[in-house]
This record gives structure tokens, sequence and C-alpha cells, in this order.
């Protein structure tokens, strides 16, 4: 190759990289700037689309209310209309006796015209049905022209009033907002570790509903000394849901409780009558004519002994009931229905009830406190009768419990119960047909929880 062509070589290849080191700082901005525009551009494009989308649905919001001009209820959560301007000034006024829609409006320095507007054709009737404590909230522009107004009437019910378009001297048309909470089907298990209560938190139930579970299986299972860690529970029960956040436990659909190995499975069935129980899978009634315990206790300090070394006396003395410990002022429940035969007090026993039930069964409650009931009345199952205390010859504060079979002492911890009456013949197609799906369903929800809980292991 000739040497001035590769000299002019060398002198074109060094030109070119001393203009792009002459320039390289000039093209790295240029394509920043270009990047940046198209970021821009981008975002600005997806704010046209999405402002698009609101003016769509306000505009088919008022193709709604044009076609309607009536209430109409919908769902809670559910708005009106999209207003124009978005931002409202709201104030609240709460509606106090002797108030009318005139005199609230013209707090509000609204004219009549604005109370004419609201008491025409159909918009009158609930406003003009106004009560103490309920309220209005009134929505104004940021000229102080009135654009939105909702008339809370109760927690369930209200209803919104707004300008179809926003604009001064528009229509106002209203809906119905029915705010009744919705139920909802909820299922919640654990296996217990510590007690029934701290399981049920920390599975999510709520109070009520742990409270009514114990209920539930109350009459087989003593909850305060035969829960075992491993135990496990499953429970399908009704929510309400009350707000986006809030949901709160109505009832218990159906149950199992897996205590010491044994299950113990509960069904909710409401009969044709309007009577509410819990019964078995097969019809049986969950509830005994007796409660096991009379009381909310925290542990027993002597069991059933027909040998037991007395503790004030110091000798041994038959012990034929159960004593239960509990706070001082603990209510005291009739272990079930009856008729007091006895409530008295003497050195021994301190304040007493003896009650007579059915079946040859005699309950007996020692060293109350206080008596709630007199001789010859007639009790309920879980009537409250007295309040724990420490009478007669007690060393603490606790209830002695008895209970009789015909004359005879039996341990009130184990004795057989006897149940009461299981669904009536000519109910059980009934509660079949209405209780199955929710037994399957339990069931089914027991068959996910477990896959997912060895899908972890």
């Amino acid at each position: 190759m000739p040497k001035n062509r590769l000299n002019n070589d060398k002198k074109s290849s060094s030109v070119c990289s001393s203009l792009v080191d002459k320039y390289r700082t000039s093209i790295y901005s240029l394509i920043c700037g270009l990047l940046i525009l198209i970021i821009i551009l981008y975002f600005s494009i997806q704010e046209d689309y999405i402002e698009h989308k609101k003016v769509y649905s306000y505009v088919n919001s008022l193709n709604e209310l044009d076609n309607k001009k009536t209430l109409t209820e919908v769902s809670y959560d559910e708005d009106i209309v999209k207003i124009v301007p978005k931002e409202l000034i709201w104030s609240e006024y709460i509606i106090r006796h002797g108030d009318s829609l005139s005199s609230i409006f013209k707090k509000k320095s609204l004219t009549a015209k604005n109370v004419i507007e609201f008491t025409s054709d159909n918009l009158s009737s609930p406003l003009l049905q106004i009560h103490p404590g309920q309220k209005i909230q009134f929505g104004f522009s940021s000229d102080g022209s009135l654009k939105k107004l909702k008339y809370i009437k109760s927690n369930k019910e209200s209803y919104i009033y707004a300008r179809l378009n926003g604009e001064k001297g528009a229509s106002f048309f209203a809906r119905k907002i029915d705010s009744s909470p919705k139920k909802i089907t909820i299922y919640r298990d654990s296996i217990i570790k510590d007690s029934l209560f701290v399981s049920g938190k920390k599975s999510g139930l709520p109070n009520n509903i742990i409270m009514e579970l114990s209920n539930i299986f109350s009459w087989d299972i003593d909850f305060a000394l035969d829960v075992r860690e491993g135990d496990k529970f499953s429970v399908l029960y009704e929510g309400l849901h009350l707000s986006e956040k809030k949901i709160a436990g109505s009832k218990i659909l159906a149950a199992e409780f897996v205590n010491q190995g044994k299950s113990y499975k509960a069904v909710r069935y409401l009969d044709s009558s309007g009577e509410v129980n819990y019964f078995t899978p097969e019809g049986h009634n969950i509830c005994k004519s007796f409660l096991r315990a009379p009381l909310n206790f925290t542990r027993i300090s002597s069991n059933f002994n027909l040998r037991r070394m007395h503790p004030i006396h110091k000798k041994i003395m038959a012990h034929r009931g159960v004593d239960y410990v509990a706070p001082l002022g603990t209510p005291v429940f009739a272990s079930g229905d009856g008729s007091v035969i006895a409530s008295s007090y003497n050195k021994a026993n301190g304040n007493y009830i003896f009650i007579r039930h059915g079946g040859g069964i005699t309950t007996k409650y020692l060293h109350l406190h206080k008596r709630k009931v007199k001789k010859g009345m007639r009790v309920t199952q879980r009537q409250i009768i007295g309040i724990l205390g420490s009478t007669g010859y007690s060393t603490g504060p606790h209830l002695h419990y008895e209970f009789l079979v015909n004359g005879s002492h039996k341990n009130p911890r184990n004795v057989t119960l006897p149940h009461s009456d299981p669904v009536k013949k000519n109910e059980l197609d009934r509660f079949y047909r209405i209780t199955k799906p929710l037994m399957a369903k339990l069931e089914r929800h027991q068959k996910v929880s477990k896959l997912a809980f060895l899908s972890t292991q």
C-alpha cells in the first residue's frame, strides 16, 4: 500500500477520534434528553387515559341516573356520581331536637331555593322524616355552591344527593345506600399449643366465636382441665362484613373439636318453629340437660374423694363434690332447669342453694357469698343463682358443687349427663337437607387446610 494513502487513512481516523472526543458530552446529553422526553410523553399519555376513564365513568353514571330518575338501592360501598370538580369541602351537621330542613340549611348559609330543590318530587320523602341524632353531610365546591349532600338515616340506611353535572342550577338526583352488613362464610382451624383462647386468637377467630365454640362443646369437654397440647379445632362461621377492613363474627355454622384424640362435631340448625340448637351430624342434641361445671373457674382445689383429709378438721372425711376455685364475686349458674328446694345459711355450708331437677337429680351449691334465688323459685339452665364466696367452713373463695342421682352422690366431673331432645322425627329430612351441605363444606376446608399444612413440612 502506498505510504501517502496510509498516511491519509491515519489522518482521517485521527480526525474522527478527535471529533468524537470533542462532542462526546453533547452526544450523551442528547441521548439522555431523548430518553427523558420519551418517559414524560409516556406518563402524560397514561394520565390522559386515566382521566378519560374517569370522565367515561362519570358520563355512564349520568346516563344511568337519567334513565331511572328514581331512588334505587345500591351496595354500601358504591358511590353515586363522580362530581366535577373532584375536591369538595365537607361539613357535617348532627340533627337536634326542633331542627327542620329549612333551619339546618339556613345554618349552613343555604337559601330557601336550596330547600325547595330537596323537597320536590321523589327527593322529598327521606329528608322530610329527619330525627335527632341523624346526620347530614354537605359537600360544597370552592365557590360555596352545594354539589353533594349525604343524609345518614341510620347505620344501615343513608341517601346521597348529587348534581348531575356539577353545575349550579342543575337538577339533583338521589340514591339510597344499603349499608347492611354483608354475610360471609369464614373457616378457621388450629392445633392448640397453649389454650383454646390463645390458639383461637392466633388463628384469627373473634372473641365471641371463641366463647361460642367453648360453650357448644362445654357439655363434653372441661376447657379448664381437659384441653391438651395437640388438641385441634376447625370452625365454619358466619361473619358480618361491616366495612372495608372490619369483619365481625356472627354465629358458628359447623365445628369440630378433637380432644385427646376424641372427635366432637356440631352443626347449627334452625328448626321450622324458629328454635336454634346445635346437634351432631346424626341429629343428636349437643346440649345436655346439665352443665358440666356451673361457673367459669380457674382451677379445682379439691376433687370428688370419699377419703379426703379435711383441710380444717384435719381428719379423713368424705368429700362428695368438687371444689371450683375462682375470683370472689364470680357468678354461679344453675346447672340445669329445676326448682329451688333450699336457699339458706348454716355454719358449715355458709350460704347454700339446693336445686331439684327431673329424673331424680339434685344439685347443691355451697359457700356462696350471696344468694340470688329463694326457696320455691323455678330456675333455668345458666341462670345466675348466686355469687361465689367463702362462707361457712371454707379456707378461701370457691364453690363446693355436688351432684346427686336418687340421693346418691356422683362425681360431677365424669357423671353421665342426660341428653336434651334430639331432632324431631318429622324434622329429620329438613335437618339433613340443611346441615349436610354445612358439614360437607367444613370437611372440604379441613382437607384443603391439611394439604396446605403437609406441603409446608
